[in-house]
């Protein structure tokens, strides 16, 4: 009798094993068909539960900065603080860019938006100036284009975009994992507007159908979860960056040295070459909302080889070149455009030729408040 029990036993433990293991399957066959990843993405405790951050997710650190870096574009727009509603007295300035706008080693409120809106400025009608920080630390206008696409929704008065060379190259584009993870948002844009890009550059992560099941998803889900969880520390400690007590600065002494990107010696510049074109894209996808264009300040050295290169990004013959295109770009196109990129002291730039103190984030906000300013009154 003892034996049929334990018989009865081992067959009640697998029917139940089994309906377990086909269950599982099951979901994942469902996830996989589904794909609701970025649907999942919309689900967040910020901005109900948790306040909104000031800037988007991005961390190399988690633990010092209760921060980290996920693909998910519409969680990464859903933790910020942009999709709050807006108030019926704000003109609301969107800020995209590289790590400079974001505000690498600078408190929230040193960065280019924060201290836009330390500023308190009204325009002309009254409305109060306030700036959202929509940066993000990567070098590529493709990623620009693709947050500015995701955040154009929420309503602006105004996108600001600070750029530089080396955001232009075409080989840049694709070359960074938050582009290269969102291939259909990606293959969308290059689509629509015809952008030079290869939508079958084998760099775009065209996911199985195993990839896209809850085990193959289960990093990008767990970085959902704890995006969620950091919130909290984030809410308490507003730490979302480990900023070191002393900062490498940028060199100032160079090998006689002029290459850049791929070419070893001057070349004249094309549209094949810098991706003009995305610029020509966030235009037309901005509509009604006007945008600025700002080529951004950059350190210039006065060191060693300093009459060959203005510093460790750019030789001069290829940073000249830039710049007299898209200054001309920008006349023929009608673009607003302001170019302030010999207008901070070398000494105001940190780890990078386009990281600055929060100073010289200060002296940049003032300028380009004032062209907000001017822009708000001409709209």
């Amino acid at each position: 009798m003892q034996s049929n029990n334990r018989v009865v036993s081992w067959r009640y433990l697998l029917r139940i094993v089994g309906k377990a293991a086909l269950i599982f399957v099951l979901f994942n066959l469902i996830f996989s068909a589904l794909t609701p990843l970025e649907q999942l993405g919309t689900f967040t405790l910020y901005n109900w539960i948790l306040p909104g951050r000031q800037r988007l997710p991005y961390g190399e650190n988690s633990r010092e900065s209760y921060n980290l870096s996920l693909n998910n574009v519409p969680a990464m727009i859903g933790s910020h603080e942009i999709v709050r509603e807006k108030a019926d007295n704000d003109f609301r300035v969107i800020i995209i860019g590289d790590s400079g706008a974001w505000g690498w080693f600078l408190e929230n409120d040193d960065t280019l938006a924060g201290q836009i809106n330390s500023g308190d400025y009204l325009t002309a009608d009254g409305k109060n100036v306030k700036a959202y920080n929509l940066g993000y630390p990567v070098m590529s206008l493709l990623k620009d284009l693709m947050i500015l696409e995701a955040s154009i929704g929420f309503d602006p008065d105004l996108i600001i975009w600070p750029v530089t060379l080396e955001s232009f190259p075409r080989e840049k584009q694709l070359f960074s994992p938050i582009v290269q993870n969102n291939t259909a948002r990606v293959r969308s844009l290059i689509e629509a507007f015809d952008l030079q890009l290869d939508s079958d550059d084998n760099r775009l992560a065209d996911q199985t159908f195993l990839e896209n099941t809850l085990v193959g998803q289960r990093r990008n889900l767990a970085d959902l979860i704890r995006l969620q969880l950091f919130g909290f520390s984030w809410a308490v400690t507003r730490i979302d960056q480990s900023i070191p007590v002393e900062i490498a600065l940028r060199k100032s002494d160079f090998e006689e040295d002029i290459s850049w990107q791929d070419f070893d010696e001057p070349v004249s510049f094309s549209e094949d070459d810098l991706a003009f074109d995305v610029i020509e894209a966030g235009r037309t996808l901005t509509g009604d909302v006007p945008l600025l264009i700002i080529n951004e300040p950059m350190f210039i050295s006065s060191g060693d080889n300093s009459d060959l290169r203005y510093n460790s990004f750019y030789p001069r013959w290829a940073y000249d070149q830039y710049r007299e295109m898209l200054g001309e770009m920008a006349l023929n196109r009608n673009w607003s455009y302001l170019d302030i990129w010999d207008t901070i002291s070398p000494l105001e730039f940190t780890d990078t030729p386009v990281h600055l103190t929060s100073e010289g984030s200060r002296l940049m906000a003032e300028r380009i408040s004032e062209e907000i300013l001017r822009m708000a009154d001409e709209s």
